[in-house]
């Protein structure tokens, strides 16, 4: 069997830190002559649009690239974090992986929803894989998380000999 490579969508990450810093720019320019003598909607405005930027901003800085590498020689699954401070690396062994769950965010009554497997450790603690903010290929669509779920089940089984299910 061969390794997987997984690696995150970093243009669309740009695309919506960058669109964040705009809209926050935009509304506190649009709203900057709010009146001091109370709450009104252009302070109103110009919070949000000063929340927007320092959210943007620190989007910017933190936005990085991931990598999720699944190794059936190896009998591990490699998540690679690099960012402008540089580079964290977390190997999950094939053994600690308990349980993996198909984990949900966002609603469909906006049609905006993102799908990723949950993997549920020995330890008791929960990793997420193909987390939602790094647009992941494929990340919108659950059958798509449900074969990426079923593949590393099956890796996970033949590397241990087909004896474990999980």
């Amino acid at each position: 069997m061969d390794s997987l490579k997984f690696e995150s969508n970093t243009n669309k990450q740009n695309a919506i830190t960058l669109a964040s810093i705009l809209i926050g720019m935009i509304l506190i320019i649009g709203f900057r002559n709010f009146d001091s003598t109370g709450l009104t909607n252009s302070l109103a405005g110009f919070l949000l649009g000063l929340l927007l930027l320092l959210i943007g901003i620190s989007a910017y800085l933190m936005r990085g690239k991931q990598t999720i590498t699944i190794d059936p020689q190896s009998k591990s699954i490699l998540i690679e974090n690099t960012n402008r401070f540089g580079t964290k690396n977390k190997l999950i062994p094939f053994n600690d992986i308990v349980d993996i769950g198909i984990g949900y965010l966002g609603r469909k009554s906006n049609f905006v929803s993102f799908y990723y497997l949950n993997l549920k450790l020995r330890s008791g603690k929960k990793y997420p894989l193909f987390s939602p903010g790094r647009f992941y290929e494929g990340g919108s669509d659950r059958s798509n998380m449900e074969s990426r779920k079923l593949l590393i089940q099956e890796y996970i089984s033949q590397s241990s000999g087909g004896q474990r299910t999980i």
